[in-house]
């Protein structure tokens, strides 16, 4: 599905706009520090260009939204989320890249990620705003101890994911994650 994907710095307008485009949108968690890219964002489906560019003062993004992992029943409200913004590595280039995320690097997750309860892959198509994008990482967890704690299953897991990043993302330029709690669902 396409969506606009908006990054902002002041969580309240982006939760406005979620809630009033049926969309979704995650503030940071009080984990997070000081340092990260973006303190919110909401994934919408809308024409009106003018809400989301408003409150999307970090960045925008045109995506496509592929669900990996789908959660069981309806993605809870309050879930916790590590969001990872992601920069293809330059000797592939975005066509190669994505299609090594989607193809090879998304069952990889599956197995490596156990504790995780869903995973959506959103593919940049078009940055209209913002730093330039290739993709965002949305890996889905029931507690936060659970993503601090047991995002890996071992440390063979650990070590596969960081060897598949970096053939497919430039793990340099590409966002540090944010953790988010998602508090508006799609409706």
């Amino acid at each position: 599905m396409l969506e606009l994907l908006a990054l902002g710095s002041d969580p309240r307008p982006l939760v406005d706009l979620a809630q009033r485009t049926g969309g979704a949108a995650y503030v940071f968690h009080e984990s997070e520090d000081e340092r990260r890219p973006f303190s919110a964002m909401a994934r919408v489906a809308t024409d009106d260009i003018a809400a989301v560019v408003a409150a999307a003062d970090v960045g925008l993004h045109v995506v496509f939204s592929r669900v990996i992992k789908a959660p069981v029943g309806p993605a809870p409200e309050g879930r916790v989320i590590g969001a990872f913004g992601m920069v293809c590595n330059p000797d592939l280039g975005h066509t190669a890249a994505d299609t090594h995320w989607r193809d090879r690097h998304g069952p990889l997750a599956l197995v490596s990620h156990t504790a995780m309860t869903d995973y959506t892959q959103l593919s940049v198509l078009a940055t209209l705003s913002g730093t330039p994008l290739d993709g965002m990482a949305l890996c889905a967890f029931a507690s936060h101890d659970d993503l601090r704690h047991r995002f890996y299953d071992s440390d063979d897991a650990r070590a596969a994911i960081a060897a598949d990043v970096a053939r497919f993302a430039d793990t340099r330029r590409s966002l540090r994650r944010v953790v988010v709690t998602q508090v508006v669902t799609p409706g």
